[in-house]
């Protein structure tokens, strides 16, 4: 048994191009870090944390799941830029990704009762300077608020972005070419 640790629909299309059968059982623990942790991990640990979750839930199973979590920040200037909690702190997020390059970084971690791997991949993303306008017009839409970042470049949000260096699928936030390659290891 396959088991996707997210309720993440974009997930969920994105693992449909495995062709295998798997269930969709999200992780409810909070995403917190350590202190201090250091902001390149965060996402990898996060995912970590999720599939673990998921996996002690059937770990006793008579045939216990490989389970995949994943997790995905934004990382600009130094701070990870998680899910908006409001429509000022998505604008806060946008005017400070507006002209500028950041890292999305999406960790995913892999787990059977056998074996456990882990990764981070990381695209380069750079945004066009943004007009107070066409950031009111983007929150207006609605999409940042459950996006890192306070954005969706699979969405409305690609008008924003000037270019992209790395996975595309990195920054939708499930890097499946690489999953798929992770994954042969477990079935």
């Amino acid at each position: 048994m396959l088991i996707l640790a997210s309720a993440s629909p974009r997930r969920q299309e994105l693992m449909e191009k495995l062709n295998r059968p798997f269930l969709c059982e999200p992780a409810k623990g909070e995403e917190l870090l350590p202190d201090h942790f250091p902001v390149e991990d965060a996402a990898e640990y996060l995912a970590c944390h999720k599939a673990r979750e998921i996996f002690e839930k059937h770990r006793e199973d008579q045939d216990p799941p490989v389970v995949i979590g994943s997790d995905t920040v934004v990382i600009c200037q130094g701070e990870i830029l998680g899910k908006p909690r409001d429509p000022e702190d998505a604008r806060r997020m946008l005017r400070m990704l507006s002209g500028k390059k950041h890292q999305v970084c999406t960790g995913v971690c892999i787990l059977s009762r056998e074996l456990e791997k882990s990764f981070s991949s990381v695209t380069h993303v750079e945004f066009y300077p943004l007009s107070e306008a066409e950031i009111d017009a983007y929150i207006a839409t609605g999409e940042p608020s459950d996006k890192a970042g306070a954005y969706g470049i699979q969405g409305a949000g690609a008008l924003l972005v000037k270019a992209i260096e790395g996975d595309y699928y990195t920054v939708v936030g499930f890097p499946i070419a690489r999953i798929a390659r992770e994954l042969a290891a477990f079935l």
